[in-house]
Formats: C-alpha cells, structure tokens, sequence
C-alpha cells in the first residue's frame, strides 16, 4: 500500500512541479530577456553618454586648437570631426575583451565619411527620429553582416552652428576636407536637424546567454530545492500518514480474515497511532474501539455457540436414551432384569 500511495503523492508533485516550472521558466525567461537587454541598454547609454563627452571635447577643445592648421592644411585632419573622434575612442574601448563584441555608428543619411552612410534599416530608424522630435531612444533586433544583433538608439542633431562650418555648403567647407571627401556629401545640413543616430550595436547572443545564465541558475537553484521539499514531504508522508495508515489498514485486513487478537488491539503500533491528536489518531481510535467490539461480540457468541452445543447434545442424549428405554424390548429386559435380582434376593 505505502509504495503505490507514495509513488501517487510524488507523481502528484512532480506534475505540479512540471506545469508551475514550465509556466514559470516562460515567464522567468521573458523576464530576463527584458532584464538582460535593459542592463545592455544601460551600457549602451554610459557609452552613448562617453561618446557624447567625446564629441564636445573635440567640438569645445580640438577643433579650435586646429581650426588656422585645418584652413591652410592641404591634408584634412579628421581628429577635428567629432564623429571621427568618438568612432576612434570607440574602437580603442572594443579592445577591452568585455567590450569587443560592441560596435558603434553614426549613421547618417547624407555623411562627409562613406563609412557613416546609413543603411535601409538605419534609415528607417532615422526617419522615425525625425518624424517625432519626442522619440528619445529606439531598440531592438535586427540582422547584421549574417548574425542577430541588439541595437540602441539616439538621435544625434546640430546644435551648434560651428558645425555649418564643415557642413553648410562645399564653397564654405575647407579645402582639404573637399580634397579628401568630395563636395557631394555631409553638406546642407541646419541647425536642429536631425542628421545621424548615435547606434550601439551588441551580438544578441549577449544579450540570451545573459538571459540563459540567468535562467539556468534559477531553474538549478528550484529545482534542487524541488527535490529537497519532495525528499523532505515523501519522508514525513511515510512517517505522518503512509505507516498509521498501514497500520490500521492491517487491523483492518485482520478482521476481514477473521483473525483478530487481543494482541493485536493491543500492539504498540497501533497504541501509537491512536495516542495522536489529529484526525488519523482519532480515527484510529475509533476504529479500535469497533474492531474491539466486534471481537468481544464474537467470543461472546463463540462461548454461547459452545453452550448452545453442548445443551443440543445433551438432550440429544436424553431423547435417545428415553427412546430406548421405551421399547418393548427393554421393558421385557428390565423385566427379567427385576425378577432376577428378586430372586438372588430371596436366597
């Protein structure tokens, strides 16, 4: 009995466990999805936020220390740019292991360097900055050069009109920049333009395996703790109901066999369990009380059946003695029987 109500209260358990874990881990998944890619977000900000401190420094400190070079210089200097300032200092962060895996673009849709040139995907994004000035930040998933990435998103806009400098019109632009991009693009730009968006781009496999990790050890950590708490209940069932229940099942089974004993009422497990408080010792309780019952009517009807037998035999006897004794056979015997010690007598 114990092993089967026991291995039911486990399949129980482990069906419970199952369906909670399965809807759970889903939910635990989504959640450190969405956990994983805000704690990127927020890099992607710090070095959004780096970048920026970039740009101004080469905007507010290089650009006017190199401003009378970069007007007579036949060799444009890029260090003045900005965007070029802030890609460089980029790629020197991606040498950091941790970092190697980040990339960043300015991308714009009419940029003085080739390389900034915006892609269909980019351009969406850009749009989309320009059709709401509200729109702060744009994210999500995108394929990129054959593998999934995450992206973060800023709007990047002129605010300073030193910028028209380089980017109003060609006649206006410095020659060595001409000389080295050409005068088709980067011009024409105003200020409170939107021009490019600042993008951060991450391998969406970081951003998983940080939701995997996550994931893998919650679920390690519950699940052990599944099986401790199974352990722990199957072994207090056992104890706490799976033995009384046995034990009473047995008594039970005792009388179904008609082989009760006093010994058995009596056996120390059984006192155990009706010694207990709650609903199995005063079951057990009750149940003693009744199979003690039931015994006691039955060694009462045993020694009745017993006197019953022996009054049945005994007037058995009796009727069969007076049907002998009421024979004509036995008179004449009897008879002779009287007159012979009638005789012995008279001598």
């Amino acid at each position: 009995m114990s092993p089967r109500l026991s291995q039911k209260f486990t399949l129980i358990l482990l069906a419970v466990f199952g369906g909670g874990l399965l809807l759970s881990g889903i939910a635990l998944f989504v959640a450190l999805n969405r956990l994983a890619e805000a704690e990127v977000q927020q890099q992607a900000a710090i070095m959004m936020q780096t970048m920026n401190a970039v740009r101004s420094y080469t905007s507010d400190h290089i650009q006017p220390q190199l401003a009378d070079e970069l007007a007579v210089s036949d060799q444009f200097i890029p260090e003045t740019v900005p965007a070029f300032s802030a890609r460089e200092v980029f790629e020197t962060v991606r040498s950091d292991e941790n970092y190697a895996t980040f990339f960043y673009k300015e991308a714009a849709l009419n940029p003085t360097n080739p390389r900034d040139q915006a892609d269909d995907f980019e351009a969406q994004i850009l749009t989309a900055f320009r059709a709401d000035p509200e729109l702060e930040e744009l994210s999500g998933f995108r394929d990129l050069a054959g593998q999934r990435v995450f992206y973060t998103a800023r709007p990047l806009a002129i605010s300073d009109e030193g910028c028209l400098a380089c980017h109003s019109t060609p006649e206006v632009a410095p020659a060595s920049l001409i000389a080295t991009y050409g005068e088709t693009g980067g011009f024409g730009w105003e200020v409170g333009e939107v021009v490019a968006a600042q993008i951060v781009y991450v391998p969406a496999g970081n951003v998983v395996d940080v939701a995997r990790l996550f994931l893998t050890t919650v679920l390690v950590i519950v699940g052990l703790a599944f099986v401790a708490v199974v352990v722990a209940m199957n072994l207090t069932l056992r104890q706490a109901v799976i033995a009384p229940v046995t034990t009473i099942a047995g008594l039970a089974q005792e009388v179904a066999d008609d082989a009760i004993t006093q010994e058995a009422l009596e056996a120390p497990e059984l006192e155990k369990v009706t010694q207990r408080s709650d609903e199995l010792g005063r079951l057990a309780q009750t149940f003693r009380q009744m199979v003690r019952e039931v015994y006691e009517r039955e060694q009462r009807l045993r020694e009745e059946v017993l006197a019953l037998r022996i009054e049945i035999d005994e007037t058995r006897k009796n009727e069969q003695v007076a049907e002998i004794t009421g024979t004509d056979y036995f008179q004449t015997l009897q008879a002779k029987a009287q007159r012979l010690r009638q005789k012995r007598d008279d001598r």
